[in-house]
């Protein structure tokens, strides 16, 4: 069985806390700050709070796992089934699909809006990553299979 560990996640909560109180601080003191300074508040925000929903959510979970071994035990099971994968495999496949259309509507409306060119281009960049992305591991698992 799985060794599920609190103590990692809960400093991790913690450093996440205090990235985001600083993005804060930042955000309440540097009011006229500009360039990279006027960004890096919200990026603390961001960071931070990420960081401190997942790593509780992860604590919290493995307590829980700790405390009813039994359903440390059904979750183990439920994460290896294989009709449980394949409906996870097939769940991330669609949104794929509906990710593709919905990223080239948005650079569609950005292009039409006239956007800065350089957040059209980083899109579009982007967009052109994830499709060689797709194009590759198709490529290597139709070799594998």
């Amino acid at each position: 069985m799985k060794l599920y560990k609190v103590g990692r996640y809960l400093i991790l909560a913690a450093a996440g806390l205090i990235i985001f109180t600083a993005g804060l601080v930042l955000m309440i003191s540097s009011r006229d700050a500009v360039g990279v300074l006027k960004t890096l508040p919200y990026i603390c925000v961001g960071l931070g709070s990420g960081i401190f929903g997942g790593s509780i959510g992860t604590a919290l979970k493995n307590r829980t796992m700790l405390k009813d071994p039994q359903a440390a035990k059904y979750v183990e099971i439920e994460q290896k089934d294989e009709r449980n994968q394949a409906v996870n495999n097939r769940s991330k496949a669609r949104v794929y699909d509906l990710m593709i259309y919905v990223y080239a509507a948005v650079i569609l409306s950005f292009a039409l809006m006239q956007v800065n060119m350089y957040v059209t281009l980083v899109l579009v960049v982007i967009y052109l990553f994830f499709i060689f992305a797709n194009v590759y591991y198709l490529n290597k698992y139709n070799k594998e299979m």
